[in-house]
C-alpha cells in the first residue's frame, strides 16, 4: 500500500470513528481503490530440478510464476479421486463425470495398505488396478497426478502404511528397513505404470512425495524428502513435476520439489464442539500461501519452507476442499457457496493450479476382512466411518453429482478457456483491507492484472457468518494504461455474493473494458466466436467498450467509452464490432442459469449445454442423467430449449419393520490423541435399534441406477446384508443416500439398518440445521422414511 493509499484509508476510517461520513461517490474512490501497476516478480525458469517435461503430446514445464504447456501459461483444474475407493466397473463413467465438470487432471493417492493385503504381496487386480485406471484417464484426455505416499494420510489407517511395516520399522524416515520396504512398494507400482509417464506418451505429469511432512531429527526432515525423491527417480518415476504439501511447517529440499497448498471451509479434525471462527480461506492472500491448520497429524516447530519459497515457485494448489469429511466428534455440513467462495477467493489470490481434495468421494475397501479407516484407537487423530468416504464432494460416494459441482463448474470452464491469460497476472491488494478474518464489514476484493488488463475478484461470503451489504459500490482500479472506474453506476454487493469481472479483456480482437458478468467459456460456430458470460448481480449486465465500438443493443456514450445495459438471455447473443471491423458475439446468461451450465464436446465440437440434469460427454454424444425427476430439459447454446419425458417408474416408499428397540447408549468416552469424543467400541452397538427391509430386484433397469434414501436420526448408522456391512454413516442431518447398482446381486434379500442412539449430552459438533431436527433432552434412534429414487437417462443428439 502506498503512503497516499494509507492516508486515504485512514482518513475514511477516522471520519467514521468520529460519527462522520464521506459522500458515497467519494467513499467509493477511497475504500474501493486499487493500484495494479506494479509488474510483479520477473519470470524465470530452469531453476527447479524437475523431470523430463517433453513428450509425444507436447511439453509440460514450470516457472517461478506458473505452469506451462507447450511453453504457454497453463492453469489447470485437478481433482482427487481414489481408484481403490470405487468399484472398477464404473471407473470410466466417473472419469467422464469429472471431465464434464471441468477437471483436466485426476489425482489419486496410492494407499499402500489398499494394495498390500498380506505382508510382502502387492495386489494390483480388480479395484486396485492402477494401470487400467490411468489408461482410462488417458483414453478420455485426462492427465494424471500420482500421489504414492508412502504416507498419505487420506483418513486411512496409519496413513496408508501397512500394519506390519508400521510396527517393524521407523516410518517416515531414512531408516534402511523402512526405505527398503518403500522401494519394494514403489518398484511394484512402477511396474504397473512404467509406460504411462508423460515422456513416453502417457498421462502422468506429476508425483507428490510424502504428505503433510514436517518432521525433524536424524534421517528425517529435508533429508528424508530428498531421499524419497532420489528413490523415485532411480526407480524410473521421471515426471515433469515433483511436489510436496506446503502447509503446517512443512520441510523439503529447496528446488527439488515444489510446494502445493490447500484449505478447507471447516475443520472436521478439530476437537472443538462449537462453531469455528471465520476461516481464513475466505480472505484474499497477499503475503502468504499457507493456510491455517489443515489437519497434519504432526507438528513442526519451525517456519515452514514454503513460506520462504514464494519467489521461486508458483502458487499451486492440491487440497482445496471440494467438501469436508464427516468425522465422529465434528460433523459440519457445507453449502455450495461455502466451497465456491473459498476457491474463487484463492484463485483471486494467485492460485495457478486449482487442485481439489476430494473431487470424487468413495468407500473404504476391506483388506482380508480388516477395516482400513483412521481411528483414534489405532493412533490416528480422527475417528472416521469404517466404509463411507463421501467427503461431501462434488461427485459423491456413489457417483451422484452434488449441488456443489454446479457452483464450481463455471470457474473451471473459465480456467480452461482463459487460464492462459490469467496465469501470468500479478495479485494486487486494495487500499483498504479487512482487519483480519473476523472482519465481516470491510469488502473483500483483489485484482489479478498484467499491463492494462485484469480480473477483479470479489468475495462477500463467509461460511456460517453474515457479511455486510455494500450499497453504492464502484471500484477504482489503476492499470498500466490508466485508471478505470467500474461499473458506470454504483451497485450493491449483497451478503453472500462472490464473483469476478473482467477488465480490459481481449475478446478475439475486440476489447471489453469491463463487464458486470463473469466470463465462463468461449465456443465458436460457423459465424465465429461466442464468449459466454454469467450475470453476477440482479438486473441487466453492464458492458463497456472503447469509443467507436458498435453493439447491436441500446448504448450510450460516456467519455471515451460506449456503455451498454443488456438483460441476460440464453437465446440471443449480443454482437460487438470493434472500430477496426473485427466482430465477436457475447452470450450473457442469467445468474441462476450458470448453475445449470455444462461444457464439453458433442460431435467433435465444443458446445455449451444448459440443463438441471447431470451431463456426460462421451464418444456417443451427450447423455443426461437425473435422480427422481422424469422430465428432462436442456438447451444447447446457441439454440432453442428442448424437453422430453423419460419412461418413469416413480419414487417409491419402501416399507420396513423395526426388529429391535434401542437400548441406552453408553456415555461417550473422552480421550485419544485429540482428547475429545471417541466413537463407541463395537460392543456398544448392542444398544442400537434395528430395522429390516427388502429392496426388490427389479428396481434397477438395465444400465441404470437407483438410490436408497434413508431419513433417520441417531449417532451411527450401519447397513447390513446378513453379516456383511455395506455402508455406514455418522448422522449429520442429511438424508443418507446409497447407490444400489453396485449391490445388484444382493437385492431381493432382507437388509438390516442399525441405528446407534445419539445421546442428548453427546459432546459432538452438529450444524444448527441438524440440531433443530433432534428432540430436546433425550437420546434418539429412529428411522423416519425409506424410499427408492430411480435415476433416469436421456441420450441427446445434437
Amino acid at each position: 500500500m502506498s503512503d497516499i493509499d494509507r492516508r486515504t484509508a485512514l482518513t475514511a476510517t477516522g471520519l467514521a470513528g468520529l460519527g462522520l461520513a464521506l459522500p458515497t461517490d467519494v467513499l467509493a474512490q477511497t475504500a474501493n481503490s486499487l493500484d495494479a501497476r506494479k509488474p510483479g516478480l520477473p519470470l524465470k525458469s530452469g531453476h527447479l530440478h524437475m523431470g523430463t517435461g517433453a513428450g509425444p503430446q507436447g511439453r509440460i514445464g514450470i516457472t517461478n510464476l506458473y505452469l506451462t504447456r507447450d511453453d504457454r501459461p497453463w492453469l489447470p483444474v485437478m481433482g482427487e479421486f481414489h481408484f481403490t475407493r470405487f468399484p472398477s466397473a464404473y471407473w470410466e463413467e466417473e472419469l467422464l463425470k469429472m471431465k464434464a465438470a471441468g477437471v483436466g487432471i485426476v489425482a489419486s493417492y496410492v494407499l499402500w495398505n489398499h494394495v498390500e493385503l498380506a505382508p510382502g504381496t502387492l495386489d494390483w487386480t480388480g479395484d486396485r488396478d492402477i494401470g487400467r485406471f490411468v489408461r482410462l484417464c488417458q483414453k478420455h484426455g485426462l492427465l494424471f497426478f500420482l500421489r504414492p505416499g508412502p504416507w498419505g494420510h487420506a483418513e486411512a489407517r496409519f496413513g496408508g502404511i501397512p500394519d506390519w511395516i508400521a510396527g517393524s520399522t521407523r516410518t517416515r524416515s531414512n531408516d534402511p528397513a523402512y526405505m527398503a520396504q518403500v522401494e519394494r512398494f514403489w518398484r511394484g507400482l512402477h511396474d504397473q505404470l512404467k509406460e504411462l509417464m508423460w515422456k513416453d506418451g502417457g498421462p502422468i505429469v506429476g508425483m507428490q512425495v510424502e504428505n503433510e511432512y514436517n518432521l525433524g531429527g536424524p534421517g528425517q526432515g529435508r533429508e528424508h524428502i530428498a531421499a524419497l525423491k532420489a528413490l523415485a527417480v532411480r526407480i524410473g518415476f521421471d515426471v515433469p513435476l515433483y511436489t510436496v504439501t506446503g502447509w503446517d511447517q512443512t520441510v523439503y529440499p529447496k528446488g527439488e520439489v515444489v510446494p502445493v497448498h490447500g484449505g478447507y471451509p471447516d475443520e472436521p479434525w478439530s476437537a472443538k464442539t462449537v462453531k469455528l471462527p471465520p476461516k481464513e480461506n475466505y480472505l484474499f492472500r497477499f503475503d502468504s500461501r499457507v493456510s491455517g491448520d489443515l489437519g497434519a497429524q504432526t507438528r513442526g516447530g519451525r517456519r515452514g519452507d514454503a513460506d520462504s519459497d514464494m519467489e521461486d515457485t508458483p502458487f499451486l494448489g492440491a487440497e482445496y476442499g471440494g467438501g469436508v469429511p464427516v468425522m465422529y466428534r465434528r460433523r459440519p455440513l457445507l453449502q455450495p457457496a461455502d466451497v465456491s467462495a473459498a476457491v474463487t477467493t484463492q484463485v483471486g489470490s494467485g492460485v495457478n493450479l486449482l487442485g481439489y481434495y476430494m473431487f470424487h468421494g468413495g468407500a473404504n475397501p476391506l483388506a482380508n476382512g480388516r477395516m482400513l479407516e483412521e481411528t483414534q484407537r489405532s493412533g490416528g487423530y480422527n475417528d472416521c466411518p469404517a466404509i463411507a468416504y463421501d467427503f461431501q464432494a462434488p461427485i459423491g460416494q456413489y457417483g451422484e453429482v452434488n449441488p456443489v459441482s454446479a457452483a464450481l463448474r463455471p470457474l473451471h470452464y473459465f480456467l480452461a478457456a482463459y487460464g492462459e491469460t490469467l496465469a501470468p497476472m500479478t495479485v494486487h491488494a486494495p487500499a483498504m483491507l479487512p482487519a483480519d478474518k473476523d472482519d465481516l464489514k470491510t469488502l473483500r476484493w483483489a485484482v489479478r492484472a498484467k499491463g492494462d488488463s485484469g480480473f477483479l475478484f470479489v468475495n462477500n461470503h463467509v461460511r456460517q457468518y453474515g457479511t455486510a451489504a455494500h450499497p453504492g459500490t464502484q471500484f477504482n482500479v489503476t492499470l498500466a494504461g490508466g485508471p478505470v472506474r467500474l461499473p458506470s453506476r454504483p451497485v450493491t454487493i449483497a451478503p453472500g455474493d462472490n464473483f469476478f469481472w473482467p477488465i480490459g479483456m481481449d475478446l478475439d480482437g475486440v476489447r471489453l473494458d469491463w463487464a458486470t458478468a463473469q466470463p465462463v467459456t468461449r465456443i465458436a460456430d460457423r459465424d465465429g466466436p461466442i464468449h459466454v458470460m454469467a450475470a453476477c448481480l440482479p438486473g441487466p449486465v453492464e458492458l463497456a467498450f472503447p469509443a467507436g465500438t458498435k453493439v447491436d443493443a441500446p448504448a450510450r456514450s460516456e467519455g471515451e467509452r460506449v456503455i451498454v445495459q443488456v438483460p441476460p438471455s440464453a437465446t440471443r447473443p449480443v454482437r460487438v464490432t470493434g472500430a477496426d471491423g473485427r466482430s465477436v458475439r457475447l452470450l450473457l446468461i442469467e445468474r441462476e442459469a450458470a448453475k445449470r451450465i455444462w461444457v464439453g464436446e458433442i460431435g467433435g465440437e465444443r458446445r455449451v449445454v444448459l440443463s438441471p440434469a447431470d451431463a456426460l460427454f462421451g464418444p456417443d454424444g451427450l447423455e443426461l442423467r437425473q435422480r427422481g425427476e422424469v422430465r428432462f430439459a436442456w438447451q444447447i447454446l446457441p439454440g432453442k430449449a428442448a424437453m422430453m419425458t423419460a419412461k418413469a417408474t416413480g419414487i417409491a416408499p419402501l416399507p420396513f419393520s423395526q426388529t429391535r428397540e434401542a437400548g441406552t447408549a453408553p456415555p461417550i468416552e473422552i480421550g485419544g490423541p485429540a482428547k475429545a469424543a471417541m466413537q463407541p467400541l463395537p460392543e456398544a452397538h448392542k444398544a442400537a435399534a434395528a430395522f429390516t427391509f427388502t429392496i426388490p430386484k427389479d428396481v434397477l433397469a438395465e444400465g441404470d441406477d437407483a438410490f436408497l434414501e434413508i431419513d433417520w436420526r441417531g449417532d451411527i448408522g450401519r447397513l447390513f446384508d446378513g453379516p456383511d456391512m455395506l455402508d455406514d454413516a455418522y448422522w449429520d442431518g442429511r438424508v443418507w443416500r446409497i447407490g444400489l447398482k453396485r449391490f445388484a446381486a444382493r437385492l431381493g434379500r432382507p437388509w438390516t439398518l442399525t441405528v446407534m442412539p445419539l445421546r442428548a449430552d453427546a459432546p459432538i459438533y452438529l450444524d444448527d440445521m441438524a440440531r433443530a431436527k433432534l428432540p430436546a433432552g433425550e437420546q434418539v434412534a429412529t428411522l423416519e422414511v425409506l424410499r427408492i429414487v430411480p435415476e433416469y437417462r436421456m441420450e441427446v443428439k445434437a
